[in-house]
């Protein structure tokens, strides 16, 4: 258990159903909230700790952007990779945007044409002049590493980590967005996937990548393992240990008892939802909730662990 550097001290909480909560949250450590569902886990948070100076809260909402923004978008990655198009062909960088220069001009870079039937539901399909790869054919003449601007787009962020990583297309700006994307789990995630068909989950976990390279004190997360493949649970768990280790908060609500068995200090609330919750029913250690087995939360976790 790491030792905590401070603590965020709550008092008189009582919006919603919470009942008058005073707590202290560690800092400097990996805290987990948690409890049955309705018992006031995010409303302590989000009513308490979120908004404040130097916390970076990363939820599941909706992403801002239209079906044209994709992770390259979304994250910056695109003006690194756009840069290096640029200077290895002579030509400017707005070519190998598809919301600029580089737009086909048959579909405007959307790669598909939308077809109003007035009563009944539009029909999409797949532009023939650029067959859905979204930029002008001169465009695609131009190579970075041996691909074109489209194919680079179509690459899984993993794949893109290895080519931007290393030989002529070696690029360290696009590199170490793509390393923070791959950090939190998202490894299998395309540059240019349109953003709207991403999950609550991993649309969480690109803000997530995104806030990484911002300077907040306190990271606020709520339930990151929504969506999340078992397979990639242990790198989330490292990333939070990362986030810690470089001297962050992490504060995460979470219901996913090997997010709390790893915690460093859990906040329980309870005892049940609604009006029977509202009220801190543990905090402390892990292991004080398992030994002590005194909320539904401990029963669950000491048959997790086998305590």
């Amino acid at each position: 258990m790491r030792t905590p550097t401070g603590s965020l001290s709550v008092r008189g909480a009582s919006s919603h159903n919470l009942q008058d909560v005073d707590v202290d949250i560690p800092l400097g450590v990996l805290v987990v909230v948690t409890g049955v569902a309705g018992s006031g886990k995010s409303s302590l948070i989000d009513g308490s700790v979120c908004g404040g100076e130097g916390v970076v809260s990363v939820d599941q909402g909706a992403i801002r952007g239209s079906r044209r923004s994709n992770p390259a978008t979304y994250t910056g990655l695109l003006d690194p990779i756009r840069k290096a198009f640029a200077k290895a062909n002579g030509v400017k960088a707005a070519l190998f945007s598809a919301n600029s220069e580089g737009a086909c001009p048959t579909c405007k870079g959307s790669g598909v044409l939308y077809t109003d039937l007035g009563m009944m539901e539009g029909v999409t399909t797949v532009c023939e002049d650029c067959e859905g790869e979204r930029f002008q054919a001169a465009v695609l003449d131009y190579r970075f590493g041996g691909r074109n601007i489209a194919e680079v787009l179509d690459l899984p962020v993993a794949e893109a980590l290895a080519f931007f990583g290393t030989g002529e297309a070696r690029t360290p700006a696009a590199h170490k967005i793509l390393k923070r994307i791959a950090d939190v789990g998202l490894g299998y995630l395309r540059l240019g996937q349109p953003l709207p068909t991403l999950s609550g989950g991993e649309r969480q976990r690109l803000k997530l990548a995104t806030e990484m390279g911002n300077s907040g004190g306190i990271y606020v997360l709520d339930e990151p393992t929504t969506g999340l493949h078992l397979a990639d649970l242990k790198q989330l768990l490292a990333l939070l240990d990362q986030l810690v280790d470089s001297g962050k908060s992490v504060i995460v609500i979470e219901h996913h008892l090997s997010v709390m068995a790893h915690a460093d200090w859990i906040i329980d609330l309870g005892p049940g939802a609604g009006n029977d919750g509202g009220r801190v029913v543990y905090e402390g250690p892990p292991a004080g909730l398992v030994a002590a087995r005194s909320t539904v939360t401990g029963e669950h976790l000491a048959a997790f662990v086998g305590g």
